[in-house]
Parts: C-alpha cells; sequence; structure tokens
C-alpha cells in the first residue's frame, strides 16, 4: 500500500428519494417500518486503486456520479457503503466558490481558507505574493467576492488550493470556466505536480485533455464504474457511447476480406491498401469500412512516412450491407496524444455521393494538400455514416485505421517559416 494514494473499496452513495414531503413524515413514524420512499443510488459498487503520482482523469456524462465520487474523496460526504484509504495531504477544488464569503474581500477569503487548511498568519504571508499572481485578478483582490465573475472566483480558489502544496490534488470541472489563458496556467501547474510526484484526480468533458495529461482514465456512467484503463481506450468507447450511444467493438480478423492491390485511371496503385483488423469500431452496421490507405498523387505509392507538405489520395474502401440514401464518408485525423487536427467528408466538401446499394463494394478517396505538421505519429479515423453533418446515423467508424509519420529534420525550413527584421530585411530561417 506504500505506493497507492488512493483506495476506494466498494463504495456505493444512496440517497432516499420520496414522491412527496408528507412521505417523509409517515414514514418516521410508521410503527411497521413501512417505506414509504425509493433508493436511488448515486454511485454503485464504484472500486479502483490511484497510485502515488498518477494523474486520472474522471469522465462521464452529467449526472453520471463524478462529483459525488470527488466529494466522497475529500470527505465532503460520506459513503453509504464501502471503504476508502487515502495516504497523503488532499487539497481540492469543487463546486465553485465554496468555502468563500461572498460577503468577505478576495483577500479576506484566503487569509480565512488558509485558516481552514491549517495554516498560520505567518504561513498564509508567506505565500500570500505567490497565490496573489496565480490568481492574476489585480486590484478587484480588495473587493466582496459577491462582486466576482464566476471565472475570478475560480482563479481565487485554485490558487488557494495549489499553494497548499499538496500530496493529492482534486479538481472539479473548474478548469471549464476559466479563460484560455489561466487553462494554459493551469495546466502548466498540473505539469509541474506531476513532475514533483504529486498525485491528481480531475473531473473533466475534454477528452483531448484526459489523453493528455492522464495515466488512467475511469468512465463513470449513471454511478458505476462503466470503464476504466489507458486514457485513449477509456476515451474512444466514452465518445462512441456519448455521439451515438453505441458502444465500441474490436474488428477480427476474419471479418475482413483481404484483397490485393486496387485499380486508379486503369493502372496498378503500387502497393495495397490496408485492413482495418483489429482496430476498434462502432456503428450500426448498414456499411462496414474494409480497408484504407494514404497515397502520394504524384508516385502513386504508399505513403507510411513523410515529410508532408504534399498532395496525397486517401482511400475508404467499404462494404454495403444495406441500401444507403445520403451517405457521408469522411474521416478524422488525429495526433498521438488524441488531438484532433483536422478531418473531411463529402458533405463539408459539398459533394453529394449517389445512393450506395446493398451487396456493392466501393473505394472513395480524399485528394488534398497533407499539412505541414511537427514529427509524430498521426493517425486517420475513417467512417461512413447516412444523412446530414447536424442528422445522421453512424453505420461504421474505425477508431485509427490508418497511421503515418511525419519525419522532418527542418521543421522550421520546410514550413517556409521566416523572421522579419525591424529594418524590414527577410531572412528565411535556416
Amino acid at each position: 500500500m506504500s505506493d497507492i494514494a488512493i483506495k476506494i473499496d466498494g463504495i456505493s452513495k444512496v440517497y432516499k428519494l420520496y414522491d412527496k414531503p408528507s412521505d417523509r413524515l409517515k414514514e418516521a413514524i410508521n410503527p411497521f417500518g413501512k417505506k414509504y420512499h425509493h433508493d436511488f443510488y448515486a454511485l454503485k459498487d464504484v472500486s479502483f486503486e490511484v497510485k502515488k503520482g498518477e494523474t486520472i482523469g474522471i469522465i462521464g456524462k452529467n449526472g453520471s456520479g463524478k462529483s459525488t465520487l470527488l466529494k466522497i474523496l475529500t470527505g465532503v460526504l460520506t459513503p453509504t457503503i464501502g471503504k476508502m484509504h487515502v495516504n497523503g495531504k488532499i487539497s481540492s477544488l469543487l463546486e465553485l466558490g465554496v468555502g468563500f464569503n461572498p460577503e468577505l474581500s478576495g483577500l479576506e477569503n484566503v487569509y480565512f481558507n488558509g485558516a481552514v487548511l491549517g495554516f498560520s498568519k505567518e504561513e498564509i504571508d508567506s505565500k500570500l505574493d505567490a497565490v496573489l499572481e496565480f490568481a492574476g485578478i489585480g486590484e478587484f483582490i480588495g473587493q466582496p467576492v459577491k462582486t466576482y465573475s464566476s471565472g475570478m472566483q475560480v482563479r481565487l480558489a485554485f490558487a488557494v488550493a495549489i499553494s497548499v502544496d499538496p500530496d493529492i490534488l482534486i479538481v472539479d470541472e473548474a478548469l471549464a470556466v476559466g479563460d484560455i489563458r489561466f487553462q494554459q496556467k493551469c495546466l502548466r501547474k498540473f505539469r509541474e505536480f506531476q513532475e514533483k510526484g504529486k498525485t491528481i484526480i480531475f473531473v473533466t468533458h475534454d477528452v483531448g485533455m484526459v489523453n493528455n495529461y492522464c495515466e488512467k482514465a475511469v468512465w463513470l456512467d449513471n454511478g458505476v464504474v462503466k470503464k476504466i484503463g489507458k486514457p485513449d481506450e477509456v476515451t474512444k468507447e466514452y465518445v462512441s457511447f456519448m455521439y451515438y450511444g453505441l458502444g465500441s467493438q474490436m474488428v477480427k480478423v476474419d471479418d475482413v476480406d483481404v484483397q490485393g492491390g486496387f485499380e486508379k485511371n486503369g493502372s496498378r496503385i503500387l502497393g495495397d491498401l490496408e485492413s482495418v483488423e483489429g482496430c476498434q469500431f462502432f456503428g450500426d452496421g448498414g456499411a462496414r469500412i474494409m480497408r484504407v490507405g494514404l497515397y502520394s498523387v504524384d508516385t502513386g505509392e504508399k505513403i507510411k512516412a513523410f515529410k508532408g507538405g504534399e498532395k496525397v489520395n486517401f482511400y475508404v474502401e467499404i462494404d454495403v450491407l444495406k441500401d444507403i440514401e445520403n451517405p457521408i464518408v469522411g474521416f478524422i485525423v488525429k495526433d498521438g496524444k488524441g488531438n484532433e487536427i483536422f478531418g473531411m467528408n463529402n458533405f463539408l466538401m459539398g459533394l453529394k455521393l449517389r445512393d450506395f446499394l446493398k451487396d456493392e463494394r466501393l473505394t472513395v478517396s480524399f485528394e488534398f494538400e497533407f499539412p505541414l505538421l511537427r514529427n509524430g505519429n498521426y493517425l486517420f479515423s475513417p467512417a461512413i455514416a447516412e444523412g446530414t453533418q447536424e442528422n445522421h446515423i453512424q453505420h461504421h467508424w474505425v477508431h485509427d485505421g490508418y497511421v503515418v509519420q511525419i519525419i522532418n529534420e527542418q521543421e522550421s525550413s520546410k514550413m517556409g517559416w521566416c523572421l522579419i527584421l525591424s529594418n524590414g530585411n527577410i531572412e528565411m530561417l535556416k
């Protein structure tokens, strides 16, 4: 247990819900113990461990129990069932403005919250400059908190929370309130805490943030742990569920009919399209993406690693399993951390495809200039849907169906950057 910061074992939180206020009184005075309520499980049999130094992202739809879990971790709520062990000093930022007296000034609240956290006045004095610098609310520090915007409140609350130098930092969706500069400042602090071996647990709806900053992700749904594991795996399942109400599956090897090369303008393309076997996918199953590939427009060669900045064709081979009206075929490209870089489909391009007919096998290609990007791996996620951009049925979405690597030894020169001097001369960067 020495390397475990938090251990949660079978925690449930149950609330009694009454149809009307009088039912509460009836239950209290009923001599036979008759129940007039029904149980609502905000959390049900939740178990997981957090190692010291880990950053954990908790995701889930509104009302899934995320905030309830954090309140239990911080001691604000007591679990109905189950046990919890916390190893280390916790600092938390939960609901906006909790712990602030709206009638007091921001400065007075800093001292008040510091005292609640166990600091003497002298200790708060030593931390005050750092707190005020991080909060960045200027002269408003002397004004009553009730006059603050939501962003100002969360900036001050976050600044106080991190000044404690905790072993465990718990944050509940606070970054959604701040502006982009404050969010970046908080994320830099997250990185600093990670480097110091601190444990961070935060709730967010931003799956990109979970992929970028977390070693583990927990997906809660209706109070139950739906999935826990590596961030990219959990967020793929979560996105599939939230957008389309579907769970991801894995393509089986015997599901894919692997063929040889294919024809383009009467000549055989060098190399073969790649099957998407082994990739996670979701969809209603009206069509199935079989193979994909990225090829150079100039040479016709398959691209697995290149510098970028050239015209390419991305091919998507589809088996049509039922008639599809108004088909939408497209793809999204993400970086190695799961951030969306760009994407395209025929609907956004203003191109209407003919209806797809059952039992057809079709190949749709996208010709475009691949952008100049920083070195690293980039992943294509192809998809076929039916309808419009705003209202459609997703038939088959394949996560990370094709990977291409950008290798550019001199990124600055290849991107054509230049330095404009104050005298108006232009110098190309070497």
